[in-house]
Formats: structure tokens, C-alpha cells, sequence
């Protein structure tokens, strides 16, 4: 499962990483994350607002820090 984070290193950027990883490892998948600042690259995939989560290539939530409980369901 490819993973990425999009946004620019503020707090909610990292706070989403973190919570992501946790997720994640409670799942038990295997995973490759990246964290994407560069703004081009975040404005290629539609973003406006930062943090979001990809998975996969696809936009799953973008603009708040969803709790652990939520992102496991967006991995799902």
C-alpha cells in the first residue's frame, strides 16, 4: 500500500502522518509512506487544503487530521 502525505511540514501535516502510521501498523499491512511538500506536486493531485492522505494514487481525505479509528477505514 503506497501512502502519501500531502502538505507543506506544519503540525496538522505531521500530526496526520503520525496518525496514519499508526494506523496502519494496527492493520498489520505492509506500506511505503511518503511525505510530499512540494506545492506543485500537492496541487497535482487537486488538493487545496492540507494535510491529506493518498492511498494509492487516490485522494482520501484532505483539510483536517481524521482520528486513527477513521483512517483505518479509508485503508480498508
Amino acid at each position: 500500500m503506497k501512502l502519501q502525505i500531502l502538505g507543506t511540514g506544519c503540525a496538522k501535516c505531521d500530526a496526520l502522518k503520525q496518525a496514519t502510521e499508526k494506523a496502519v501498523q494496527m492493520l498489520g499491512v505492509p506500506y511505503e509512506l511518503e511525505k510530499v511538500t512540494d506545492l506543485r506536486q500537492i496541487m497535482s493531485f487537486g488538493v487545496m487544503t492540507t494535510p491529506a492522505l493518498v492511498v494509492n494514487g487516490k485522494v482520501k481525505v484532505s483539510g483536517k487530521v481524521p482520528s486513527v479509528e477513521e483512517i483505518k477505514v479509508l485503508l480498508v
